[in-house]
């Protein structure tokens, strides 16, 4: 099994950006140019290693190498995009992994690119790439390219030998469940071992409501491939397991003019097999709250001269700097509701909330998660 904290160290440390491995300060897959840029290069690092796995580091400056981290992004949906967007797509895995200068709510994005030995290309229009275009690594930069049928292989085994010395152990695994029980133990951290392998971490302030148990704050990690499975500051979530499988069910926090209920947003049972592997199954299990459209288009409105007066820096009253708070979960409601209109205003929204504070913008990134995943499902 692959420690991928060390593997991401290997990477950065022997090799510059290549035909098999890029690295990104960050990436946004909100807007279409962001999703064209990944798909472009999903694609040409598919094409370049037809018989090992290629990867894309994200949270690193490129010209010192600098860990900096990225926000957590849990999107399991994200195989769905690439589907929706390549013909003959690999298949990719995205994985959060911690690092310990880093802050809780800070870690590196791992995109791996599993080989195929298939010619990848895009299968429609996106921003400004056509469908049909085929596109290749040329050193560090991915670009289009007539491609011959016999691709070459010329990475396995220098990949192979990257991946060995990222090979976990005994000591690591140890040093992982050390380091997490003593980062959260303010959060009652606990560790469970899963068919004599596999060792999972998980952390969270415990509430009580009836006969059920939640957690916020909750922090999940694979020790044995250093990889946080979820995080969430806020959000509510239960928890159980069993021999062989370890269940998330998240919910989220909805509502109108102070009216607020917790939804079910996702369910991820994570399956551990005797043969020392395992599998994760994400389930979208939202049912959009609905409310009255009279309302909504008040509230819609309410929201669109909240944005105007952001726009042309005009001070809020206070009653209104209440409202901006809840301004993108509202709009997300009205698109949830049929209000199609709301979703480019949400979009428009982002530069001015990510200015004004950032209590505001951590909502908006709040809402454009739960956004993301209905839209992949």
């Amino acid at each position: 099994m692959i420690n991928k904290r060390l593997l991401i160290k290997n990477l950065l440390a022997h090799n510059d950006e290549n035909s098999f491995y890029d690295k990104k300060r960050k990436i946004d897959i909100t807007y279409k140019e962001g999703k064209a840029k990944f798909l472009k290069h999903v694609c040409a690092l598919s094409n370049s290693n037809p018989k090992n796995n290629s990867y894309i580091v994200i949270g690193v400056q490129d010209e010192d190498n600098k860990i900096i981290g990225v926000d957590f992004f849990d999107d399991s949906k994200i195989q769905n995009l690439i589907n929706a967007y390549l013909t003959n797509p690999p298949i990719v895995q995205y994985e959060n992994i911690p690092f310990p200068h880093l802050s809780d709510d800070k870690v590196v994005g791992l995109v791996t690119i599993r080989p195929i030995n298939e010619i990848t290309s895009l299968k429609k229009n996106i921003w400004k790439y056509y469908g049909g275009a085929v596109f290749f690594r040329e050193g560090s930069i991915s670009m289009p390219k007539v491609f011959d049928l016999a691709i070459k292989d010329v990475n396995s085994r220098l990949v192979s030998a990257i991946e060995n010395h990222a090979k976990n152990n005994i000591e690591l695994t140890l040093d992982g469940v050390f380091d997490f029980m003593n980062k959260r133990k303010d959060y009652s951290p606990q560790y469970h071992v899963f068919k004599e392998y596999f060792v999972l971490c998980w952390s969270g302030s415990k509430k009580q409501v009836k006969e059920e148990t939640f957690f916020s704050r909750v922090d999940i990690e694979l020790i044995n491939e250093q990889v946080r499975l979820f995080y969430s500051a806020l959000d509510e979530v239960a928890i159980s397991f069993n021999d062989r499988s370890f269940k998330i069910v998240e919910y989220v926090r909805l509502g109108l003019q102070q009216s607020f209920r917790y939804f079910k947003l996702e369910e991820t049972v994570i399956t551990f097999e005797d043969n020392a592997n395992y599998s994760i199954d994400a389930k979208l299990i939202f049912d959009p709250p609905q409310f009255d459209r009279k309302l909504l288009h008040h509230i819609y409105n309410t929201n669109n001269s909240l944005l105007e007066k952001l726009k042309k820096n005009i001070r809020l009253a206070p009653h209104e700097n209440s409202d901006l708070q809840n301004l993108a979960a509202s709009y997300l409601i009205c698109y949830l509701n049929g209000f199609d209109e709301a979703l480019p205003k949400l979009e428009y929204a982002k530069p001015y909330l990510k200015k004004y504070n950032n209590t505001i913008y951590k909502s908006y990134k709040d809402t454009m998660r739960i956004l993301r995943k209905v839209k992949y499902s």
